[in-house]
């Protein structure tokens, strides 16, 4: 059991033997050959020391089913590690139920974390800057309106991957677990089943909340733009959108 949250939230309460690791803390802006090879080196590293090994069944949680568990969940399933899922609802879900809660820090055991990349999965600037426009092609911003049309700025510019459809990720949600399959469909009704579908939002968490749910629907082909705004809206080779 892997807790997301920071250790702050993690001292005052957490699931019996979770240990407390801060997804959050970790952005990846860089998706050339040579980000994408010092990414899976780096994130190796991070499980390793997390101590999953291949007997391991991996359980994230966040407050709610949010972002940092969802990260979770994307790394191990971008490592060919299909061990793995979230905790629906979180922290607020679990302790609203009232099962048992503990206070002390649980130690992290070492192990040596050999997952395979799963390029299905992943998407680097390159491919989504190929993806612009295509028919077969959905590319989803998980951010919020302002962000999406360029009103809240949080990088070097404004807007959104040209073509991109915005659907915040807080839509996927509600009283802290995901909606219904039949609630996700209707958000998610103009993306083609068939269709080879692209989440990305600032830095890879929304944008993995996004994936899920999508997996949830049964899409068969979703990937996620790791490197997401903060390297798009930063890299002044890219196009933007503003409308």
């Amino acid at each position: 059991m892997i807790d997301t949250r920071s250790f702050s939230e993690f001292k005052n309460g957490h699931v019996p033997g979770a240990v407390n690791v801060d997804l959050f803390q970790l952005h990846w802006f860089d998706t050339t050959k040579r980000g994408i090879k010092d990414f899976d080196r780096q994130t190796r590293l991070l499980l390793s020391n997390i101590g999953i090994t291949k007997e391991s069944n991996v359980v994230f949680y966040d407050n709610v089913s949010g972002i940092s568990a969802a990260r979770g969940v994307w790394l191990l399933l971008y490592f060919s590690y299909k061990k793995v899922c979230m905790l629906d609802g979180g922290f607020e879900k679990w302790k609203r139920e009232g099962y048992p809660l503990e206070t002390k820090s649980n130690p992290l055991k070492h192990s040596r974390f050999k997952g395979k990349p799963d390029s299905k999965i992943i998407a680097n600037a390159n491919e989504v800057r190929r993806a612009i426009n295509k028919k077969k092609v959905v590319i989803v911003d998980a951010r919020s309106r302002e962000e999406y049309y360029g009103t809240e700025i949080r990088s070097a510019r404004r807007g959104h991957i040209p073509s991109a459809i915005n659907i915040d990720w807080a839509r996927n949600i509600e009283t802290s677990i995901f909606k219904s399959k039949e609630k996700l469909s209707k958000i998610y009704s103009k993306i083609p089943k068939n269709a080879q579908v692209i989440t990305y939002c600032q830095g890879g968490y929304r944008g993995a909340n996004a994936f899920l749910a999508l997996k949830i629907l049964g899409y068969k082909k979703v990937k996620m733009y790791l490197g997401s705004w903060g390297e798009w809206g930063n890299r002044l080779d890219l196009p933007v959108q503003q409308n």
